[in-house]
């Protein structure tokens, strides 16, 4: 089933990258703004890089300081780097990481159009990351951790690459309540970031299961039907909506059959997860 997961979240989030989708089409912008990005903030970067794919801004919460190393898990056309790219300065650092080879792709003309250069990019597993252990002051993520097979096996793996004291800042998606049979059940559910979540409470105790302290997971009360305004986002694309960060009727006919018939914000939450890993005197002394 994990590699069906995987084969899937790949073509689903390779026809993205090539759809031609951007901040200039209007349902793409709106998606961003609801999910928390200013104008001001998806006007300083590349409009390419905005795909309408987040469910939160984890750069907004990351408290990212001048000349510090960044990598964002599951970084897509690169959003997210890129405004963490001005927040680390020159002397900074920010690794993307993606598994789709057209996002990685679409994520380095981006950095080339815009002019960063304290930018890199890295086609990989986010649970098999490429970076050293301690080399990292803050993971950030959006929307990708659900879609994870193994979250333990993520969150152990951020916890490597953290710095003693280094913080993950993600956004996702986490489940209150049961989802519907349907929808649990569903292939496309689990692609559009759905199926694939689990329950706040589990959410928090695997984190501290991998290491971590201080751990919250915050519902930001967004509205998940947002997606909604991603209807005919573009002429490559089939007309339809959106759900939790999938193009339902481009890609997976049946989502949108699904969202006409479950209220997503029932059983889902777009959330805020901080964590710290402990310092080093700290993880010394257990």
């Amino acid at each position: 089933m994990a590699d069906e997961v995987q084969a899937a979240v790949k073509a689903k989030y390779g026809a993205v990258a090539e759809s031609g989708l951007s901040s200039e089409h209007a349902g793409v912008k709106a998606v961003a703004e609801a999910f928390g990005y200013s104008v001001e903030e998806l006007t300083s970067i590349p409009a390419e890089a905005n795909m309408g794919l987040a469910c939160g801004n984890p750069t907004a919460t990351a408290h990212l300081r001048p000349g510090e190393v960044v990598a964002d898990l599951g970084c897509g056309g690169g959003m997210d780097v890129f405004l963490a790219s001005r927040k680390v300065g020159p002397t900074g650092q920010v690794i993307g990481i993606d598994m789709t080879t057209a996002m990685i792709e679409r994520a380095r003309a981006n950095a080339e159009a815009g002019g960063f250069t304290n930018v890199s990019f890295h086609h990989a597993m986010i649970d098999n990351l490429p970076l050293a252990d301690g080399s990292v002051d803050c993971v950030i993520s959006n929307c990708v951790l659900n879609l994870a097979p193994d979250k333990p096996a993520v969150f152990r793996e951020i916890f490597r690459v953290l710095k003693p004291g280094g913080r993950l800042a993600a956004s996702d998606i986490a489940l209150k309540a049961e989802l519907p049979e349907a929808v649990a059940n569903s292939l496309a559910a689990y692609v559009g970031c759905i199926t694939g979540a689990i329950r706040i409470e589990d959410y928090q105790t695997e984190l501290l299961r991998a290491g971590f302290e201080f751990v919250e997971i915050v519902d930001s009360g967004a509205d998940l039907n947002a997606y909604a305004k991603l209807e005919n986002p573009s002429p490559g694309l089939a007309s339809g909506s959106y759900t939790c960060c999938s193009p339902a009727a481009a890609l997976h006919p049946d989502l949108g059959a699904l969202r006409a018939r479950y209220d997503v914000n029932r059983a889902a939450a777009s959330v805020k997860v901080y964590a710290i890993k402990p310092p080093a005197q700290t993880a010394a002394a257990n």
